[in-house]
């Protein structure tokens, strides 16, 4: 049986310098407690409303890792990664810049940084800066992230 054409891009289809966009996603309490249920981390930060009104940020905040999630989400959201994707290999300076909350709405930035073949010929690296952007423009988080991708099938 035939395999369906992947939809996502090729090494050969990054381009060093572009950046991409994906589809916005707005980031619920839903999200916040089913990520503590699924983790197991229920910090008060995340879960507790009366110990945040102390804290700086006045409510329950999503975990980082949470927002990390959501950003691979969207990547594959906006299509580049389906079909093509092999590997995550690297994350690199990630870093929590702001706190993301319930009601936020957040989408993924991705710079294409560099492209390297592998010794294989079917599969190639490409490196990219990750921002998460909300939706007032500040940035929450971002990071370098070394993906593996397939080539372009020889025809």
């Amino acid at each position: 049986m035939k395999q369906p054409t992947p939809r996502g891009r090729y090494f050969e289809d990054f381009v060093v310098g572009e950046e991409l966009v994906s589809p916005a996603r707005t980031v619920t309490q839903t999200d916040i407690v089913n990520f503590a249920c699924l983790s197991g981390d229920f910090n008060e930060v995340h879960t507790n409303f009366e110990y945040c009104k102390d804290t700086k940020f006045g409510e329950p905040i999503a975990h980082g890792p949470l927002v990390y999630s959501i950003m691979g989400g969207l990547q594959y959201a906006s299509g580049i990664n389906d079909g093509t994707l092999i590997a995550l290999l690297q994350i690199d300076e990630w870093r929590m810049i702001d706190a993301v909350k319930h009601g936020d709405t957040i989408r993924l930035h991705s710079e294409v940084l560099d492209k390297k073949e592998t010794s294989k010929p079917d599969k190639g690296v490409i490196t990219f800066r990750r921002k998460c952007i909300k939706q007032n423009g500040t940035v929450a988080q971002e990071m370098i992230a070394k993906l593996l991708y397939r080539r372009r099938p020889r025809e």
